[in-house]
């Protein structure tokens, strides 16, 4: 898939004020700093769709990009908070699991993980939540440009020998670094396959 169009459609404070499930849906979701919005930019060839920066927890709204006049691309905002208050947290995570299990038009969530780092509870029970509510995901490892091969392949397998302590299926995993470009065909190829299930 090429992406042609990129189109910033609206920001969304509650899940009730997104955008008409009228496409399918692709969001987008990891810890703080995870390169969330570097890997959105590489996917859809834009240097600055998505608002990059070096303080976490920039993303507090639900974010809709309108790509190919196709699907939706969701930036959501990151759990596992940095550096806001308990209130905050609380206000994030509400709006986080209300979309995720009501939005009827998620093909699939994007979940970034930091490959540099060995597997993260936080990140491990987010993914069970979402088994348990039953909204389809696929992991995203962030930053392979980090680390050499051999170490990219070990925290991988780390990380799927975590999963299989208590899943007998694993999710799809793609390896990704926003700065080579590394992922993007593969992702945007799940993307393309998915949405001919729409």
């Amino acid at each position: 898939m090429e992406i042609k169009q990129a189109e910033f459609l609206t920001s969304s404070a509650k899940p009730t004020q997104c955008p008409n499930p009228d496409k399918p849906e692709y969001a987008f979701i990891g810890r703080s700093n995870v390169g969330k919005s570097s890997l959105i930019n590489m996917l859809c060839d834009r240097n600055s769709l998505a608002k990059t920066s070096s303080t976490p927890g920039k993303t507090q709204l639900i974010n809709h990009f309108v790509i190919n006049s196709d699907w939706y691309l969701v930036d959501l905002p990151g759990y596992g908070y940095a550096k806001v208050s308990k209130t905050q947290r609380k206000t994030f995570k509400l709006l986080i699991d209300g979309y995720l299990r009501h939005r009827s038009n998620l093909m699939c969530l994007f979940i970034l993980v930091d490959i540099r780092h060995k597997p993260q509870k936080v990140d491990i029970e987010f993914m069970y939540q979402m088994g348990e509510w039953g909204v389809p995901f696929v992991v995203v490892f962030t930053k392979a440009d980090k680390l050499k091969p051999g170490e990219v392949e070990k925290n991988v397998t780390e990380y799927k020998n975590a999963l299989l302590q208590d899943w007998e299926e694993l999710p799809d995993f793609f390896i990704s670094s926003a700065t080579k470009n590394q992922g993007k065909d593969e992702i945007l190829s799940f993307i393309e396959q998915v949405n001919q299930n729409w």
